[in-house]
């Protein structure tokens, strides 16, 4: 093992270079551009034997990369924002076909305005698509998880696609030194790709067929299903890579959780912050943690519900909003998650750092204290606050 230094980009794009991809199609798109550019330059140099496969926009991209997954090759691409959005017609072909594809996404605000930096508006605009999601919170979990996702998402018993998600800019273009693997165990961890449910000329089978009402809802009934093979392959693919690389992953990483009386649940590079805030309230005697989710799609409920289960409070922070919802993405996946099972718990959603805004620690502060009020609320509540806007 040695330590580069890479951005957020750079590290999934060398993450891929070792992970032996038979296919890459992308369009380039900021703050994603980096990770097609840096693996282009591996198959020019000849460091990788992949075709790479240039198109006209995303939605041609991801549709050569379907074409590519149903002949079993490894296959690989990676957007953001707009790009993600024209995407999204295909992003539900992929899942429902069953194609492994591995997608990198440096997460940014849509338009309009036009805005190039990050938030998580084009992954939740898409969260439903049938497709692992992942959200890092730094080059180096974005490197492990690309080795992670292929593992996970060629897994027999998934065959399903996997993005990782990181914020746009914060992560996607921020140096920072990563623990690289030898090529040789990523290789051992990651061996080549082997469906048997490719497709041969020798042996004809029908894909994407028509469905009309008499058979449609099945086939998604099924794929809802096939979601719930996801957290048991994926424990057991963190536990082997824990192994060879010293880090250990899973559905989300907890700080302080063990006496806390509230918490911040969060996803991507704002968890630093997060945490570095709750070390400095524990150290003056505040009872606060932090949950960071690794793993949205699909939702951990279970597991989220047991960690939240000695809390009074909890602080659920949104990098999107669902305009017209009572509240942003992730927090009602959580509320939907505790329904009838942490029925005193007091939740406030907060929605922050849209079209790249800064979280400070500051801010971040504030929010712990507001869920230490509502932690001493007798009745139940659910709030939500837009933090760090001009209103």
């Amino acid at each position: 093992m040695k330590r580069i230094g890479l951005t957020g980009d750079e590290a999934i794009a060398y993450a891929a270079k070792q992970c032996d991809v038979d296919v890459v199609s992308a369009y380039p798109i900021t703050p994603q551009t980096i990770i097609v550019e840096k693996y282009s330059e591996y198959v020019a140099n000849g460091e990788v034997d992949t075709e790479f496969v240039n198109v006209e926009s995303e939605h041609s991209a991801l549709s050569a990369c379907i074409g590519a997954s149903l002949t079993g090759a490894r296959v690989f691409t990676a957007t953001a924002s707009q790009g993600l959005a024209l995407m999204h017609e295909l992003l539900y072909i992929a899942s429902s076909l069953r194609c492994p594809i591995v997608m990198g996404i440096a997460n940014r605000a849509l338009s309009a305005p036009l805005n190039i930096h990050g938030d998580h508006s084009d992954m939740m605009g898409s969260r439903d698509c049938g497709w692992i999601q992942i959200f890092a919170e730094n080059a180096q979990e974005a490197y492990d998880w690309t080795i992670q996702a292929f593992r996970l998402s060629e897994d027999p018993e998934v065959l399903l696609p996997s993005s990782i998600n990181i914020d746009g800019f914060i992560i996607s273009h921020s140096m920072e030194g990563v623990e690289v693997l030898e090529d040789e165990a990523v290789r051992a961890f990651l061996p080549p790709r082997s469906d048997a449910r490719a497709i041969d000329p020798n042996r004809p089978l029908t894909i994407g067929p028509v469905a009309l009402p008499d058979y449609y809802f099945e086939f998604k009934r099924q794929q809802a299903e096939v979601m719930k093979k996801v957290p048991p392959v994926l424990e057991r693919v963190c536990r082997e890579f824990g192994k060879i690389s010293g880090r250990r992953y899973g559905k989300f990483q907890s700080y302080g959780m063990e006496d806390a009386r509230t918490a911040i649940i969060c996803m991507g590079s704002a968890a630093g912050t997060a945490r570095h805030v709750a070390k400095a309230l524990r150290g003056k005697g505040e009872k606060v943690g932090v949950v960071k989710l690794w793993l949205y799609r699909p939702f951990p409920a279970d597991e989220l519900v047991r960690e939240l289960e000695g809390l009074k409070s909890v602080v659920v922070m949104d990098r999107a909003i669902s305009f017209g919802a009572p509240l942003g993405p992730l927090c009602s996946d959580l509320i939907g998650a505790i329904y009838g099972k942490l029925p005193k718990l007091k939740v406030m959603n907060a929605i922050y750092g849209l079209g790249g805004r800064d979280i400070t620690a500051k801010e971040i502060e504030g929010i712990y204290r507001e869920g230490l009020r509502m932690a001493k609320a007798k009745a139940p509540m659910v709030r939500v606050k837009y933090v760090g806007v001009r209103e």
